[in-house]
């Protein structure tokens, strides 16, 4: 397991994650670190566990607008999907009825070429 270091409000916290992620976990603790900041300069000096707190609320809230967000899109999404199926039923519907219409015409012709070459030739003067 990787080890990494991050700092939050001016404190070093060694931290294991796995291999290839500590970029990632340094990340996060970076702009985790924003949120305790921002709440310090609003605040002031609250001790850390209020900080933390506050900060980690801020970030679900953060997370569950996220969460509202998504779900709408999840619906939005649906709703196309069963609109494009809808379209795709149509055109094939469509495409069908011209098929038909092209074999009944094609029908028609070959009657009418059918009739037309069993007549006898018309007589020329």
């Amino acid at each position: 397991m990787a080890q990494v270091t991050v700092t939050i409000d001016g404190k070093a916290y060694r931290m294991a994650c796995e291999e290839g992620q500590q970029a990632h976990l340094e990340n996060l603790a970076l702009r985790f670190d924003r949120y305790v900041s921002h709440l310090k300069s609003q605040f002031g000096e609250i001790g850390d566990l209020r900080l933390t707190v506050m900060a980690g609320i801020m970030v679900m809230d953060e997370l569950s607008e996220v969460g509202r967000r998504l779900a709408a899109v999840e619906g939005e999404l649906a709703v196309l999907r069963q609109s494009h199926d809808g379209v795709e039923l149509q055109q094939q519907r469509n495409d069908e009825a011209v098929a038909a219409a092209l074999s009944d015409l094609a029908s028609r012709l070959n009657g009418i070429t059918a009739k037309l070459n069993a007549r006898p030739p018309a007589a020329t003067n």
